[in-house]
């Protein structure tokens, strides 16, 4: 039951998190406001961890939501540091590790996710490090010097953007993939290739189909040993394998999760009164569709703010098109929509090397595309894309193909 006047609680101060807690006040949420951490840090975005922050051109306030002084300004209650140990959703209550106790009136879940962590690796060392939160990229940033022998075990988004920002700093560096190709499982093959030929171009010796036997040393990492017999000589270890989302509070309490916390349409998890938002939230794109999850930038500011509003009861649907980035050296790979690991249904050249991918339905409206480009030349063609997919128009797949043909003369007709 849950008690009179409670405030609106917030668990999870991450992007998802921090998002919704400013735009409760933004549209005139007058109540308690309640925003709890595990981390110290106020809310902050990701992407720079990788980037800005390891090259040294980035600080935490730089990319942090906002600070502790807007906080109050704003009256948000921000609890850090203090992890939530429980959920009782019939007493719309939860637990804190600090002992208190604390009822909602509801509840948003953006509990994020941490760092994958490779169980054959050992704790103990301590210079095999991983990349998820801002403390971490600290540690890594300060290990990164020139001439450092760096292993980065993973072919994904984070261990590519982690090899390229090392190469920038001098270290030498070799990737692990244990697929066939880099970002293999959300890619199609060709951006998988480009690639692969950027970062041999740049000096990273880029080994697939590879799998470690150990990692060797006593309190920190000296090599890495392969089951192919090779000997990896290093200084330092970087992990990326994934991210392992945050679903024990909400399992533990008896809600519905698959790979994360399920939801409907309107971010409302299985228990009245509780949502989720975020790398943690498994939602369906459709309501024919799979669940999936989205650990991306654009999805936790969208899924944060359409939390909000219907944690003000606007009983609104997601219906919001997915994308992401990543830059990578001066060149740039961004996607709109739904894309797979398939082939592409037609693709187009650009300037300067770059290329758009095309992926169309069986009545030829466009579902998904992704453009690769120096620089951040393709933002554009890719806005005009996620136009297209709203647009719900059949579309020709010569002229998709002829880049005489503008995308934007294509929204015209």
């Amino acid at each position: 039951m849950k008690a009179d006047n409670a405030p609106l609680v917030i668990v999870g101060a991450g992007h998802a998190g921090g998002r919704a807690a400013l735009t409760l006040r933004e549209e005139g949420y007058g109540g308690r406001l309640i925003l709890i951490g595990d981390e110290v840090h106020p809310p902050y975005e990701r992407p720079p961890l990788s980037k800005g922050l390891l090259q040294g051109t980035a600080e935490l306030s730089g990319y942090s939501l906002c600070d502790s002084a807007r906080f109050a300004e704003l009256d948000i209650e921000h609890w850090a540091g203090n992890p939530v140990e429980s959920l009782d959703p019939q007493r719309h209550r939860l637990q804190l590790a600090d002992g208190r106790g604390l009822h909602y009136a509801r509840l948003l879940l953006a509990t994020g996710g941490r760092a994958r962590r490779l169980t054959s690796v050992p704790e103990r060392l301590a210079n095999v490090l991983y990349l998820r939160t801002h403390d971490e990229a600290l540690r890594l940033r300060a290990s990164l010097q020139p001439g450092k022998r760096l292993v980065v075990i993973g072919g994904g988004f984070i261990g590519l953007e982690v090899a390229a920002t090392a190469r920038a700093l001098g270290c030498t560096v070799i990737v692990l993939e244990a697929g066939p190709r880099l970002a293999g499982r959300v890619l199609p093959e060709r951006l998988s290739h480009e690639l692969l030929a950027l970062h041999r171009s740049q000096g990273v010796d880029v080994r697939l189909d590879v799998a470690i036997e150990a990692v060797q040393g006593d309190t920190r990492a000296e090599s890495v040993q392969l089951v192919d017999g090779a000997l990896l000589p290093c200084d330092l270890v970087v992990v990326g394998i994934g991210m392992q989302p945050n679903i024990e509070l909400a399992a533990s309490a008896g809600l519905a999760v698959g790979q994360g916390i399920r939801v409907d349409a309107q971010l409302r998890t299985s228990a009245p009164d509780i949502f989720a938002a975020g790398d943690v939230c498994e939602f369906r794109l459709h309501p024919e569709g799979v669940f999936q999850r989205q650990e991306t930038w654009r999805n936790a500011e969208n899924q944060g703010r359409h939390a909000a509003l219907n944690l003000l009861g606007h009983e609104l649907p997601f219906e919001v098109i997915p994308g992401f980035w990543s830059d990578q050296y001066d060149w740039g790979l961004q996607t709109v929509g739904l894309i797979s690991d398939t082939q592409p249904t037609a693709s187009r050249p650009l300037a300067n090397g770059g290329f758009l991918m095309f992926y169309l339905d069986a009545e030829r409206r466009l579902q998904g595309a992704c453009g690769w480009g120096q620089g951040n030349s393709v933002a554009k063609d890719i806005k005009l894309c996620e136009r297209l997919i709203a647009n719900r128009s059949c579309l020709a797949l010569d002229a998709l193909a002829d880049a005489d043909v503008s995308l934007k003369q294509l929204l015209r007709t």
